[in-house]
């Protein structure tokens, strides 16, 4: 099995990577099939069903679809030019991608919300139509959101048929699928567990193209994280949920040095790091995948952690944070799922707590065996937490969610560093029990805001 690092760990824009990066990239997809076509379409419709539809409008998705049918894309979207595609769409109510005619799209009659049942291949579908001058359907694609920004059509879907794990065929050195054949792949070569993740993307890249595309993932992720850290005021959406992580942060900076300060407080450190992040997701900035967008805070909180409060640390080894936790989160994406809408939020912050103590435990020093324990713990103690977003929003119970995330992620990692790695409960075990109990989990607790949090405090 290979997933790339730049496959988990996208750089790419808020609230949600299922719900807004996910249907963006569907919308480019489609315009990429239909400019394949022979025939001249008039006009485009677009269908959200399942999760896409019960929280679709808290998620920006149907932002994200406009602007997937216009041509935008998660990684290179620039905020004003999508602000000026929206407001000609609201104008004219047509849209004009690159390539292709003028397009007819009126989102009030041509952007659907189903709330019937989801469509079959996953709970986050979407249909998406070319038209006639007539009005008829010429062009049809299904897409599924499956978490993290990955879209799959429904041919690429079926053609995975019972094994709905990743692709495990590429040919790699070292393709380990479980957690199991990553530990006897390590024993055998002698190598780390970043090592070989490094040494499966050599396949695809250079050295130099790895270094500068690490690089860059932890710029994205630093610049989103900084920029939450100094901004204020309340967060869109309607809830007037209050940006905390700048007036923390502050509170935190003005309390260095007092000697009666609790060591207790490094954790607010944490969650604030990660708020950051979440606080900018959930206001629509640039953020990175990690593995998806509400999981966004975790693993870099832990990152900043670890290089402003932990003697020694160097960010000569972030490659050995990032690759560690990709392979990890690999495993994960494998074998489970790291999409709210399919198994809650065990999937997504529990993933992401996952990668960042195996980051954290490999750069302390761990030996692959303590990495592995360190992601299993961090799993383990995050299985069954549901997604129950208010209002669809990512905000509450999510901001807060990250940086208790984080926090566990320390936990983990220091507790398995403080043994020699054997433990009961094996990562593959954790990662199997993730799954049967998102299989097992209502779907009121996966990412449709029908129960738990959503329901039972106020929504306006």
């Amino acid at each position: 099995m290979f997933l790339s690092v730049f496959d988990l760990f996208k750089v790419g824009v808020g609230p949600s990577s299922s719900h807004t990066m996910g249907p963006m990239v569907a919308g480019a997809r489609f315009l990429d099939s239909l400019r394949e076509q022979p025939f001249r379409a008039h006009g485009l419709r677009a269908s959200l069903h399942g999760s896409l539809a019960f929280t679709g409008r808290g998620h920006a998705t149907d932002r994200a679809t406009i602007l997937g049918l216009a041509g935008f894309v998660p990684a290179t979207i620039e905020a004003e030019a999508a602000e000026a595609a929206l407001a000609a769409n609201r104008d004219t109510r047509t849209l004009t991608p690159a390539g292709l005619p003028e397009l007819r799209f009126d989102p009030d009659t041509d952007l659907t919300f189903d709330f019937g049942p989801s469509l079959p291949g996953h709970a986050n579908g979407m249909i998406l139509s070319a038209t006639d001058a007539q009005g008829d359907v010429i062009h049809q694609q299904t897409y599924y959101s499956i978490g993290g920004g990955f879209v799959l059509t429904e041919q690429e879907l079926a053609a995975r048929g019972d094994d709905t794990r990743s692709d495990d065929a590429p040919k790699v050195p070292f393709p380990f699928s479980s957690a199991a054949e990553m530990l006897e792949m390590a024993v055998r070569s002698g190598k780390s567990i970043a090592a070989m993740k490094r040494a499966n993307e050599q396949v695809y890249r250079s050295d130099a193209e790895i270094d500068k595309g690490l690089a860059r993932i932890w710029q994205v992720m630093r610049d989103c994280m900084d920029r939450g850290l100094t901004t204020g005021g309340i967060l869109p959406g309607g809830l007037s949920i209050r940006r905390r992580a700048k007036g923390i942060r502050e509170a935190l900076e003005a309390e260095r040095g007092m000697n009666l300060t609790a060591p207790h407080v490094i954790n607010d450190w944490m969650s604030t790091y990660a708020m950051a992040v979440n606080e900018e997701n959930a206001a629509g900035g640039q953020v990175v995948t990690a593995p998806t967008n509400g999981a966004a805070g975790v693993l870099p909180a832990v990152i900043r952690y670890w290089l402003d409060h932990v003697p020694g640390a160097s960010e000569r080894q972030l490659p050995e944070f990032l690759l560690t936790a990709a392979a990890i989160g690999g495993l994960i994406k494998h074998n489970a799922s790291i999409s709210g809408a399919e198994a809650g939020c065990q999937a997504e912050v529990g993933s992401a707590s996952a990668m960042a103590a195996a980051g954290l435990a490999a750069v302390l020093g761990g030996t692959p065996q303590q990495i592995e324990n360190a992601a299993e713990i961090a799993l383990e103690h995050h299985l069954g937490m549901t997604c129950d977003p208010v209002r669809g929003l990512v905000q509450v119970p999510c901001i807060e969610r990250n940086g208790l995330g984080a926090i566990k992620a320390v936990s983990a990692a220091s507790l398995a560093l403080r043994g020699d790695g054997t433990h009961f409960v094996p990562l593959d075990a954790a990662i199997e029990t993730m799954r049967q109990t998102g299989g097992d989990m209502s779907e009121k607790y996966k990412e449709t805001s029908l129960g738990g949090l959503a329901v039972n405090v106020p929504n306006c």
